[in-house]
């Protein structure tokens, strides 16, 4: 069994606890500054506790990128409720449903995690099983007119970006 190495910092993930900072105040509608110091709490210990079961150390490679990772990943979530909502008004016969074997360039675990939450996250699409060498996603689609436009989609709009993102310490 692999070593793990432990994490020698009292804040061993500082942009996992930053994000749960800003959820805590989000999640309780205040700014109050209970609320900022209990999140604070929140979000030094569970990062500390956890700290163990993370194997490497994360290291976002352009916050921006993320940003805007984002930002497409919101749009595209509203753009597929519409089209999914119009494919399942419209006549069954119509629907081309189809599995995706997308190849994968990403080869950081929580990357990889990412893109498949990603893709499940769309309406219409769902990941269904990653090989057993992490180099190929299989994804099920409700409707695909071109599995090569569509693979080609999924990997300029969510795994190129993540893979600035997660780039190896």
């Amino acid at each position: 069994m692999a070593e793990v190495k432990k994490q020698s910092t009292w804040l061993p993930h500082p942009f996992l606890s930053v994000f749960l900072v800003i959820a805590w105040l989000l999640l309780n509608n205040t700014v109050a500054m209970g609320h900022v110091v209990l999140g604070g709490i929140v979000a030094i210990l569970i990062p500390w506790f956890t700290a163990r079961f993370w194997p490497e150390k994360i290291c976002f490679g352009n916050p921006a990128v993320f940003l805007r990772f984002a930002l497409v990943v919101a749009y595209d979530i509203l753009i597929a409720n519409i089209t999914v909502a119009k494919l399942i008004l419209s006549p069954n016969e119509l629907l081309k449903s189809d599995f995706m074997e997308i190849p994968l360039d990403i080869e950081h675990p929580l990357g990889i995690s990412v893109l498949a939450s990603t893709i499940s996250l769309t309406p219409g699409t769902v990941s269904s099983d990653l090989s057993q060498d992490k180099k190929t996603l299989l994804v099920h689609a409700l409707h695909v007119e071109n599995k090569e436009e569509e693979i080609a989609r999924i990997k300029e709009r969510y795994e190129k970006p993540l893979m600035e993102v997660f780039k190896p310490c």
